[in-house]
């Protein structure tokens, strides 16, 4: 797989309204559906502790997933997802809301939002990419089996976290994608890693960790840090 390539999920990433769609002709199939999966219009939806469901799908409502519940993909248009800890999930996609994980969850899959922030706490495994367009992504000791995708947001690979993939940030020339009002900083924290190459379509204030190892960087330069945190501006 290409570092910069996104894995799809059904759903042509950054593109609202066929995501809204792919949600729609999914509730609307829902007879079809195995009797584990969970389907709504409006509404919120919550997958308890240690259960066992298939796919999770709303429109307008969040999605929670609680402590060591296993789940197929899940997916809301205006709403947030929050898993918690030692859940295991597949793929994860909002249009407005963001989504959040606590420590120790699994997602065979890839996480993407468009208008909203990602983040995943200590001991996760996201077995392909994260992906928004106006929102930060911060990960934590977590391991990234693919890339790493913005337009408008902040990144943060966090302390011992491994991104397989690269990273890149794109030029904003979308409807979808809210004029910066900064350039985004990337930080690349202790003992982190980032396997891939780097692309910044637009500039970036790049910080990368002295104990840190990353591949080919293209439009930026890096500045080299020490200690707990990057510099501030």
């Amino acid at each position: 797989m290409h570092p910069n390539h996104i894995t799809q999920t059904g759903c042509p990433p950054r593109t609202a309204a066929r995501t809204a769609l792919c949600l729609g002709l999914a509730l609307s199939a829902g007879s079809a559906c195995a009797q584990q999966d969970i389907s709504k219009v409006n509404g919120s939806i919550t997958a308890e502790s240690g259960q066992t469901v298939g796919e999770l799908q709303t429109v307008n409502g969040s999605i929670r997933i609680n402590s060591g519940a296993v789940t197929d993909d899940a997916g809301t248009v205006n709403g947030s997802i929050t898993v918690n800890e030692k859940a295991t999930t597949g793929s994860l996609e909002t249009v407005n809301g963001s989504i959040r994980l606590e420590r120790d969850v699994t997602v065979n899959g890839s996480i993407e939002t468009v208008n909203g922030s990602v983040f995943v706490d200590r001991g996760g495994k996201v077995r392909n990419n994260v992906e928004t367009v106006n929102g930060a992504i911060g990960l934590v000791a977590t391991q990234l089996g693919g890339g790493i995708q913005t337009v408008n947001g902040d990144i943060t690979v966090g302390i011992e976290s491994v991104v397989k993939g690269g990273i890149k940030i794109e030029k904003s020339n979308s409807w979808l994608q809210n004029k910066p009002k900064r350039d985004p900083r990337v930080i690349i924290g202790p003992n982190a890693v980032v396997e891939g190459a780097l692309v910044f379509e637009r500039p970036v204030k790049l910080y990368v960790h002295k104990t840190a190892r990353i591949g080919p960087v293209t439009g930026a330069t890096a500045q080299t840090f020490e200690g707990d945190t990057a510099p501030k501006e």
